[in-house]
Parts: C-alpha cells; structure tokens; sequence
C-alpha cells in the first residue's frame, strides 16, 4: 500500500494546479496504482509520462491537467534525476553532432510513414499550421505554405534550398506555384523516399544529408521544423552553412519552435521517447548566434496556433488507430497520446511559441515588407 505522507504531499502540489486525485472533473487525475504519489515526487515528468505509458493514471482531458500543472508552474518544482542527468551530458558532450545527429530520424521521423500520414492530413506537413483564416487543419497547413513562400517572394528560376524538407509538400508546393528549383536535405531515409516520390517531375533533388554538409549557392533557403534538432552547441555553424549557401541578396526563412527561457536540453520524457538530443531555442539564444552572420528582417510569433494544430493531429490520429498496425500497440499509442496532450498544454500555457524569422545577409535594401 503506498504512503499517505507521499499522496497527501502530490495533493497538495496538484491543488495549486486545481487538479484533484480522483475528481470528478475531466482534467482531474485518476490514480490507478497507490504507489504512484512517490514515484512522481521522486521521478518529476519523466515518471509522469511514464507512469501514463504504463496505465498507472489517466485524466479524462490529458491536456486540460497539463496544462493548468504547466501553467502553474509545476514542472519547474518537482525535478528527477534524468533532468539532472540530460542537463550535464549536455555540457559535457555535443549532443547534435556526428552519430548522433541521426538519431532522432531514425527513431522519430523514420517511425513508418503511414503514422504520419494517418495524423498529418491531406499534406504531409509535421509543422505548426497557420490559422488566421483557416477553418481545418488543410486549409492552415496550406496558408503556411503560401505563407513561407510570400515571405520569401519566390519567383521563376530561383533557386531554393530547404533544410530539412521532411516529406517534400513545401518543395513540391513552391515548384509548382511559383516555378523554383528546389534542392531538400532530410537526416530520414523514410521521408526522402516519399519526397521524392512527391516531387517526380518536378525540378526538386531530395537528398539524405546532414545540413554541415552542405556548399551549394541559393536564392533562398527555408527551413521549417528542423532548427528544434540542432542545439545551441551548433548554432553558429548552422548559421555559418546557411550564410555559406545564400545569395547575398537572398533571404532565409527559419521557422522553429521556441523556449521562454534559455536551456540545453529538452523535457527528459520527451529526449527519451520522442525527439532524442533535441531542444528548443531561447530569443537570446537565436539572436547571439545570429550576430554578425545576418539581418533579422521579420521576427512573427503565431504560437498559439501549435495548439490548434495539435488537435487536429489528435483527433485525425485517435481515428486512425484501428487501421494502423499492431505494432503501435497500447503502450505506443499511449505514448502517443501523451506526447500530443503534452505539446498542445505547452503551447496553451504560452510556455513553447512557434517563430518565424526572415533573414538577410546584409538587409534588405529600403526595408522588408512582412507579409502576414
């Protein structure tokens, strides 16, 4: 039988949250397993996503009791030992580098395509939508394509480079509206089969390539969804391979995921199961090693869309589940679940933003003009 002392003390810290044990209200948390108050006190969110994945609780609305233990600043009160842990390797090793720069494509993106396709909708687009006029999730993801390309003015016979182009729906978007050439770099052998199975015919070349690698000259450069994965150590070669790459009167699309606050790793659930050596970066950790290598042009936040689209993504998923395979079994699909309620709360609570920078080498003569 689990402690009383342990269970009063959760209590008592969800009661600042308004989250209850075994209340009565959708976002209140079910208790299944009695032991479970000293494990979460001990483990902080690496034992609650995995106490979650093992069935030990459930909330009617996980990400109605995320988000108000985000809002109310809970996860910052109750650290384990894996946080610790993430927080020195990444001081003391470059996590984003060499093998392990592999890594999250092989055991994220390359999870099977007809997962991503079963969640992401008409467009294979594992992004943040853009809803200011959209009504559904094709209609968002179709505006921030059109987005992204009026942001770059893109016009017949540039040359575009996206790094990290995931399943080609920007490239093959930007080629056939606006007559590009484009070239896409992806570290998933699984999405540059379906990119360029996208893109036949088309002037695109989907390679499976680190970004480090590349010296080839652009007009414009996007990037959409993959800056979450290169790590403050890498900033200043990230942006180095960009300015390396871009015309000097081109301009770069960098659209990312942000932190308020500056850290060097991510949630330690989230390094474990869903985007190993990723994080997220902080404005002053964007703009320190953007000095000197480039001109912020346009600096637009719509992060409250992340969780609109994390619905959407939710319920097409939730659908799906009967017709996918067995091998996204129960504990898979409650992994799954747990990381969509977790993302949506995040973005919710304001915690994460969704950036989208326009930058030039040298700034844009007579100003930018910011399409939104």
């Amino acid at each position: 039988m689990g402690d009383s002392r342990f269970r009063t003390r959760l209590q008592d810290l969800l009661a600042e949250a308004d989250v209850r044990i075994d209340g009565a209200r959708p976002w209140d948390l079910q208790l299944h397993d009695r032991d479970l108050p000293a494990r979460l006190l001990a483990g902080g969110s690496l034992a609650l996503g995995e106490s979650y994945m093992d069935g030990d609780w459930d909330a009617a609305s996980l990400d109605g009791m995320l988000w108000r233990l985000l809002s109310a600043g809970i996860d910052q009160r109750v650290r384990g030992f894996a946080d610790l842990r993430l927080a020195v390797l990444a001081r003391l090793f470059n996590l984003q580098r060499g093998r392990r720069s592999y890594e999250v494509g092989e055991r994220h993106y390359d999870l099977g395509n007809d997962l991503y396709r079963a969640m992401l909708g008409r467009r294979m687009v594992y992004s943040c939508g853009y809803w200011r006029e959209a009504r559904d999730l094709d209609a968002a993801q179709d505006a921030k394509l059109a987005l992204c390309c009026r942001k770059l003015g893109l016009a017949p016979g540039m040359r575009l480079l996206d790094i990290g182009c995931g399943w080609g729906e920007l490239l093959r978007y930007a080629a056939e509206r606006h007559g590009v050439a484009g070239v896409g770099i992806t570290i998933s052998t699984q999405q540059a089969a379906h990119a360029r199975e996208l893109c036949a015919g088309l002037p695109v070349e989907i390679r499976v390539q680190d970004y480090r690698q590349l010296d080839d000259r652009f007009d414009r450069i996007v990037s959409v969804g993959m800056f979450e994965h290169v790590g403050a150590r890498n900033y200043a070669d990230y942006f180095d391979v960009a300015r390396r790459c871009l015309d000097g009167e081109g301009l770069f699309l960098l659209h990312t995921i942000g932190a308020n606050l500056s850290r060097s790793h991510t949630d330690p659930w989230i390094a474990k199961y869903i985007f190993p050596n990723s994080m997220l970066p902080s404005a002053a950790q964007l703009t320190a090693a953007l000095e000197g290598r480039f001109v912020i042009e346009d600096w637009h936040n719509f992060g409250a869309d992340y969780d609109r689209t994390l619905q959407a993504w939710r319920d097409n998923i939730e659908a799906a589940w009967p017709t996918l395979p067995e091998r996204y079994d129960r504990r898979f699909r409650r992994m799954w679940r747990y990381y969509l309620a977790g993302s949506m709360a995040a973005a919710r609570a304001r915690v994460i933003q969704l950036w989208q920078l326009v930058l030039s080498p040298h700034g844009v003569a007579g100003g930018y003009v910011a399409p939104r």
